[in-house]
C-alpha cells in the first residue's frame, strides 16, 4: 500500500526515494557529491592534483585565459578560495597569472605547457572514473541527470 505523498508529514530526511521531506534532495545531492568527489580524488591523486585544481584547469581549458573572479564564479569558489587554488597551480608550474590589457587590477589565469600536459592526463583518468560513477544508470539517464542538475544549479530568474 502506497501512501498519498500529499498526506504524509515527514518527520525526518531519510534519503530514501519515498521520503517527501524537503531536505531529502539536499541529502541525496550531498551523498552523490561525496561519492563523485572520492572517486575523482582517487583518480587524480597520482598526478599530484586535487579536484579543485582540476576544476580550475577545466575552466581554463574551456575558456582560455580567464580572470580569477570568473574562475571563482564558474567553480563555486570564493575570492580567497580561488586565490589559493591559483597559487597552488602557479607553484606547481601549471598556470600563470597575466595582466589583462586595459585593466591593471584584473589578472587572467592561463595554463602553462606543463598545465596542459597535466590537464590532459587528468582528463584521461577522470573520464573512466566518471563513467564508473554513472555505470548504474540506464541508457539516457545520464543525459537526463546532467540536464536536471544543470537546471538546478542555475539561479532562478527571481534570484538573479
Amino acid at each position: 500500500m502506497t501512501a498519498d505523498p500529499q498526506s504524509r508529514i515527514p518527520s525526518r530526511a531519510s534519503g530514501t526515494l519515498d521520503d517527501a521531506s524537503p531536505f531529502t534532495l539536499g541529502l541525496l545531492l550531498r551523498r552523490a557529491h561525496w561519492r563523485a568527489n572520492a572517486a575523482l580524488a582517487e583518480a587524480l591523486r597520482p598526478l599530484g592534483i586535487e579536484l579543485r585544481h582540476y576544476a580550475v584547469l577545466m575552466e581554463i581549458a574551456d575558456r582560455g585565459p580567464t580572470a580569477q573572479r570568473d574562475l571563482a564564479g564558474a567553480t563555486g569558489s570564493d575570492k580567497a578560495g580561488i586565490m589559493r587554488v591559483v597559487d597552488d597551480l602557479e607553484r606547481r608550474g601549471l598556470a600563470v597569472r597575466k595582466c589583462v590589457p586595459g585593466d591593471r587590477r584584473v589578472r587572467a589565469v592561463e595554463m602553462t605547457p606543463e598545465g596542459v600536459r597535466v590537464f590532459d592526463a587528468a582528463h584521461a583518468v577522470a573520464l573512466p572514473a566518471a563513467e564508473r560513477l554513472a555505470a548504474g544508470l540506464e541508457p539516457g539517464e545520464l543525459g537526463q541527470l546532467t540536464e536536471l542538475l544543470t537546471r538546478l544549479s542555475r539561479p532562478a530568474a527571481r534570484e538573479a
